[in-house]
């Protein structure tokens, strides 16, 4: 099959380059790139043009929209068999349109969704956002890790739809809330095949600091809200846990009852020293299982205060 790999990017040149030299070195060769930039006043369009003699590259302009609407846009301007969707700042490991030439025929997917890692040479904060993002302790291993790939939501980081998913189902409904997470289940509802491919990992070259990283999981706290405006049942149990974690952590500080403060201390600190060792163990860093530990605490907090701060905002607004 030819993959159309389609790439919304806004004001972000050097990561569209370092992500054209991974689609450079790819071993799998039929496929086109198509990157649209969202009304970037920092364009990519040279650094596209420049791979032009090895990359059967496509480059668009349009007024900002949204990541959304701009994946759409080069979804309808694509001409491959399979659509690839990409965020700007991942980086490809050789052999992963490779991996999906082979999982998608031998599965018999509409759509897809894959993980991310962190690279050996990231830095040791970005190692640890991965780790708070992925890790059994936090997430509980969902993003990426489930015994049942047909329950995974696809990420618009990497993320996949055949042409007849888009044209059946119409691509992104919002343009930036969610809106991932939105489309993955109205694909499975609309009777599509869409999982997990464990095998078709990206490199997530996250450009946060603690402040964004906080700001990131405010915002995916209330965009799981957003979703359920579209599909009232997609708010889980499991969503609620960070919620349940920042309420825990509260009533642990303040000391709210004499006869569980010590208790409470107790799981907070067994939590916290797992986190620590697993982090180092991971990463074979001391430092980023610290750091790994600090972004566990901000990524399961901020999520829990966004939920809750869209929760009570759906309640007054509707």
């Amino acid at each position: 099959m030819k993959f159309s790999v389609i790439i919304p990017v806004y004001n972000r040149p050097q990561e569209i380059r370092e992500l054209l030299e991974s689609l450079q070195n790819q071993s799998y060769s039929d496929f086109e790139v198509v990157i649209v930039e969202d009304g970037s006043y920092i364009k990519s369009e040279e650094i596209a043009a420049s791979f032009s003699s090895d990359l059967e590259v496509r480059y668009f302009y349009q007024e900002n929209l949204g990541q959304g609407f701009a994946r759409n846009f080069g979804m309808k301007n694509a001409s491959g068999d399979f659509f690839v969707i990409l965020d700007s700042d991942v980086i490809l490991p050789p052999n992963f349109l490779q991996v999906l030439s082979e999982e998608i025929p031998k599965r018999k997917l509409d759509a897809y969704g894959g993980p991310d890692a962190a690279k050996e040479e990231f830095t040791a904060l970005q190692k640890a956002m991965d780790f708070a993002m992925t890790s059994f302790w936090t997430t509980g291993g969902i993003r990426g890790k489930l015994k049942d790939p047909s329950k995974y939501q696809a990420r618009g980081f990497n993320m996949g739809v055949s042409r007849k998913v888009f044209d059946s189902t119409g691509g992104f409904v919002d343009p930036n809330r969610g809106e991932d997470i939105e489309w993955s289940i109205r694909i499975k509802k609309a009777g599509f095949k869409l999982e997990l491919i464990e095998d078709a990992f990206v490199y997530h070259k996250r450009k946060n600091t603690l402040l964004s990283f906080t700001k990131q999981a405010f915002s995916f706290g209330r965009n799981r809200v957003n979703v359920s405006r579209f599909h009232p049942g997609a708010i889980k149990l499991v969503h609620l846990f960070p919620s349940l974690f920042l309420l825990f952590l509260f009533m642990t500080l303040i000391g709210w009852h004499p006869l569980t403060i010590q208790l409470q201390r107790g799981l907070i600190c067994l939590w916290a020293f797992l986190i620590l060792v697993s982090g180092s163990l991971q990463t074979k860093s001391l430092l980023t299982g610290f750091l790994a530990l600090v972004c566990s605490v901000i990524q399961l907090s901020a999520y829990g205060k966004g939920l809750i701060y869209e929760l009570v905002l759906k309640q007054f607004k509707g």
